[in-house]
């Protein structure tokens, strides 16, 4: 095969690639985004079972943290991260990778915690939950 029809169609698939998960991504509208997962790390310890959550950027304020014997849900918000309007005048998105809007995350668990007990502190952008696990 041709190397240079090679790289063109390379080229076309990646394009084509790259504005299908724009569209997929902002469903048509970049005025009300689509709700989005955080990434979570999850660690069962001896006594308690942690979460870590990635939400750099949302302030405390705009999550809902609830917290039940089988399953964490965690909603919120977070705004788009744009360059202050004063400072930089945007001319051009060059990429625009980071999620935002509204987020919900459903994470089940796998012992029954004592939801009394939990605790949730952010640190460095991440919401770090302890679950204490129920003695049975």
């Amino acid at each position: 095969m041709d190397p240079v029809r090679t790289v063109r169609l390379h080229w076309v698939h990646g394009a084509l690639s790259d504005a299908s998960y724009h569209l997929m991504r902002f469903r048509f509208s970049r005025h009300s985004p689509h709700a989005w997962q955080p990434a979570i790390n999850a660690y069962r310890c001896k006594s308690c079972i942690r979460i870590c959550v990635d939400l750099a950027g949302v302030d405390k304020s705009e999550i809902d943290l609830q917290i039940e014997p089988r399953r964490v849900l965690l909603r919120g918000t977070r705004d788009n991260p744009e360059p202050a309007a004063k400072d930089h005048r945007t001319t051009q998105t060059i990429a625009m990778e980071i999620d935002y809007g509204p987020f919900i995350r459903s994470i089940s668990l796998p012992a029954e915690i004592d939801p009394e007990k939990a605790t949730a502190s952010q640190e460095k952008g991440f919401l770090w939950i302890s679950l204490p696990i129920k003695k049975s």
